[in-house]
């Protein structure tokens, strides 16, 4: 039977749109500048969640790019056996890292203001927080499209879709001040805000971690696994099994299957990886078959 070896995954669905994630990092990192920039200018602690949030979508948009680049480079080196997919992990740790520290320093800042609220402007905050709006729209529309074939991009693209909706805080803030002179709602925004991010970044987190410690895929039981490929026709014990992620979309199994004396080794190799890929999406898996006429069992390491 016929298989497919590549490691392209998902993420290479997305490789068509790469000009568009261009496009959309581009947007996302104008926005982060001039929103930081304009955060001190206005003493607006509301503009700088946001532009933290948007540091996040930038690195969620440059995630997805580096998943495209990495699929078409992931044979450039003979020593890279697995191409260089774990970038998107570390930088999804550095992200956390990042988010955590933004939306604790804003949040932090907030409560201390609310004693002694400083004057915000309205006016430029107003018109940044606009251009942050627009910008987000636009970059909805770019990404549109591609996150209905990867992955990657879809994540990027919700980043963006939660990003509008602090944008619309950002702008009610700004709306409200400038009508009541009620500065505090400044800190009141930021700190909603920060309090948005944080799920998030535990979630990504979370999801990084369990990747680099090699944890069997979110919503794989390795029981489940190991149960579906012993029913199969001819499959006497099944052992040695690991399941983990690779990158983002990207899930990888080895396994072993002793099999029945008289088992066909090839329609079992057929009917394991159909399993894997159909039952459990699991489309790269290794599958070492034991012939049930073998004198011994293959050697299983002790650690």
């Amino acid at each position: 039977m016929g298989h497919d070896h590549s490691h392209a995954g998902a993420a290479s669905l997305g490789a068509r749109h790469r000009g568009r994630l261009w496009l959309a990092l581009g947007l996302a990192l104008a926005v982060m500048v001039v929103e930081a920039v304009a955060s001190w200018y206005t003493h607006s602690l509301a503009l700088l969640s946001d532009a933290a949030h948007v540091a996040g979508d930038a690195l969620g948009i440059a995630m997805a790019l580096a998943a495209i680049i990495a699929v078409r480079r992931a044979g450039a080196r003979a020593g890279r056996t697995y191409g260089m997919y774990r970038l998107e992990v570390l930088a999804a740790l550095a992200n956390t890292v990042l988010l955590f520290g933004v939306a604790g320093f804003v949040i932090v800042q907030a409560v201390r203001r609310l004693d002694e609220q400083p004057e915000v402007q309205s006016g430029p905050m107003l018109a940044v927080a606009l251009f942050g709006l627009a910008a987000n729209i636009a970059s909805l529309l770019l990404l549109r499209s591609a996150a209905t074939e990867s992955i990657n991009v879809r994540g990027a693209y919700f980043e963006v879709l939660g990003d509008a909706l602090a944008s619309l805080g950002v702008i009610a803030a700004a709306m409200v001040i400038a009508f009541t002179g009620w500065y505090a709602v400044d800190s009141i925004i930021a700190v909603g805000v920060g309090l948005f991010i944080l799920p998030r970044a535990y979630r990504l987190g979370r999801d990084a971690l369990r990747i680099l410690l090699q944890h069997a895929p979110a919503g794989v039981d390795p029981q489940s696994v190991e149960n579906s490929l012993t029913a199969l026709e001819g499959v006497k014990e099944v052992h040695d099994l690991h399941l983990w992620t690779l990158t983002s979309g990207m899930e990888v199994a080895t396994v072993h299957l002793a099999l029945d004396s008289g088992a066909n080794p090839g329609s079992v190799l057929a009917d394991a990886q159909r399993t894997l890929a159909e039952q459990f999406d699991i489309a790269h898996a290794t599958v070492q078959i034991e012939p049930g006429n073998a004198e011994e069992s293959c050697g299983t390491p002790h650690w």
